[in-house]
């Protein structure tokens, strides 16, 4: 096997893991565990630390918050690790996709902002610092959760291109292109004025 087969084996293993790591629905498992009832039928539906507080337990939410997080960076840090190079950035992308269309929800998943936070910090912690205080700039400025996220997802990618590397600023834009994607509805709402507030229940 060649040098770019073995690597693109690598970039496909390393995808692969990130996703299942990924697709682990916390919030939905927390919910269920604290007795809060199904998420899917709250709120939003959404399975993300936002909606999860719209249950009324903030130690829930935190706990999905804490993490939806924790596996983007688990992801990150285990490919890094055990391969000593940047396939984290692979773990990191195949997280995201498995916690926005994890196949054990039929591929209905979140909206991926805490995945990509923990992502973000895991690859580097002054751009993912930089990333979480964008989100709080643009969240607690407009009390509109989702506010926070397009505004972070927008600032990684400089961030990324000068704390990390042009490679990672790429897979930093691929994010944030699903992020938007995934926050469409949130955008359509934000322009009608009918987005909710944080903590707003319903």
């Amino acid at each position: 096997m060649s040098y770019e087969q073995t690597f693109l084996s690598l970039i496909a293993l390393w995808l692969g893991l990130g996703y299942l790591i990924g697709s682990i629905p916390f919030g939905l498992v927390l919910a269920r565990l604290m007795g809060l009832g199904n998420l899917r039928d709250i709120g939003s539906g959404n399975i993300g630390a936002t909606n999860v507080l719209r249950t009324g337990s903030k130690l829930a939410a935190a706990l999905t918050l804490l993490l939806d997080g924790g596996k983007g960076a688990l992801a990150v840090v285990l490919a890094n690790t055990i391969t000593g190079g940047d396939l984290g950035l692979f773990a990191g992308l195949g997280a995201m996709i498995g916690h926005c269309y994890p196949i054990w929800l039929r591929f209905a998943g979140g909206k991926g902002v805490a995945t990509f936070l923990g992502i973000m910090l895991a690859l580097n912690f002054w751009a993912g610092l930089g990333c979480c205080a964008a989100w709080l700039v643009g969240a607690l400025s407009t009390r509109i959760s989702s506010m926070g996220a397009l505004v972070s997802a927008i600032a990684a990618v400089p961030l990324m291109y000068l704390l990390h590397s042009p490679e990672a600023a790429v897979v930093a834009a691929l994010l944030a292109a699903l992020i938007y994607w995934r926050h469409r509805s949130n955008i359509a709402r934000i322009r009608a004025g009918t987005e909710p507030k944080i903590g707003q229940k319903g």
